[in-house]
């Protein structure tokens, strides 16, 4: 998985929406660090994204440009990036037992949630053993405490409830790499392919697999949940990414599509989850 956070080139975007208010102000970089009263290096480093404005520098910098309308947009951009990134040491204040549960009310609010998953089996779809070697894999990358696992893994399990009933409905793409990636062993694994086949004959739930070797439109990516068109989710090793900017949002409902299309489904699907468990007991 990648380690760089999604939020910089956030960053890096507003710093760039504010060059050219300053640019087309046809004021010099120096010249709005007189004006805004501060030192010209922090005009620099606000530009490039290595430093965050606060909404107060906001305020002046459009102020001084005479873009004094564009204010609420380039604060409510601001604040967003704010939400954006959660590294795990905040996250993991309430503990992950407790975070199994943080989500429920987005879960029964949403009409459709888009997965897509290139490493691993995504929680709605593991099995409690499954989940116990995932977050056994967590908590020791995290110094979490492993007595936690039992209960995190019980926890999660909660959230199947909302498969097959259509409310939410649920799109899975997954690629073969998530069904070969050996978590937990191979009764772990078995035990874990089973399942998956038994839930993907569940009504309003669709898994679509992209097999090994297939000629690619699209290359394998960073994993995703999409809740409807108005929030995307995103963890990496450090972190959880979050945005609802319809610029994002609307990528990523691009990048589902192309990625569906590339993917197989119903018996073909279960070929792979079955083509998948050979190269494990191969193993």
């Amino acid at each position: 998985m990648s380690d760089q956070q999604p939020s910089e080139s956030a960053k890096r975007t507003l710093g760039v929406q504010l060059k050219e208010l300053r640019l087309n102000a046809d004021l010099s970089g120096v010249e709005l660090a007189r004006r805004c009263g501060w030192h010209k290096t922090k005009t620099s480093k606000i530009e490039h994204g290595t430093q965050s404005p606060t909404e107060a520098d906001i305020r002046k910098w459009a102020t001084t440009c005479n873009a004094e309308g564009l204010i609420p947009e380039l604060i409510t951009t601001s604040r967003e990036i704010e939400q954006m990134w959660t590294d795990y040491k905040r996250r993991h204040k309430r503990g992950m037992k407790k975070l199994q549960f943080h989500a429920m009310d987005l879960y029964a609010q949403s009409k459709i949630i888009r997965v897509y998953e290139s490493l691993f089996i995504p929680g709605f779809l593991q099995t409690v053993e499954y989940a116990k070697a995932q977050f056994t894999i967590h908590a020791r990358l995290h110094g979490l405490p492993l007595e936690d696992v039992e209960e995190a893994a019980h926890n999660r399990m909660a959230r199947k409830r909302f498969l097959g009933t259509g409310a939410p409905m649920f799109a899975f793409l997954l690629e073969s790499s998530a069904l070969s990636n050996n978590t937990g062993g191979l009764d772990v694994m078995n035990g874990q392919l089973t399942y998956l086949e038994e839930v993907s004959s569940l009504p309003y739930v669709s898994i679509g697999i992209i097999p090994q070797g297939r000629v690619r439109s699209l290359y394998p990516g960073e994993g995703f949940y999409l809740f409807d068109e108005s929030l995307l989710k995103q963890e990496f090793w450090s972190g959880a990414f979050q945005t609802s900017r319809p610029d994002n949002i609307a990528y990523f409902v691009r990048v589902f599509a192309a990625l569906r299309d590339q993917a197989v489904f119903g018996s073909a699907a279960r070929a792979e989850i079955e083509a998948a468990r050979s190269r494990l007991q191969g193993t």
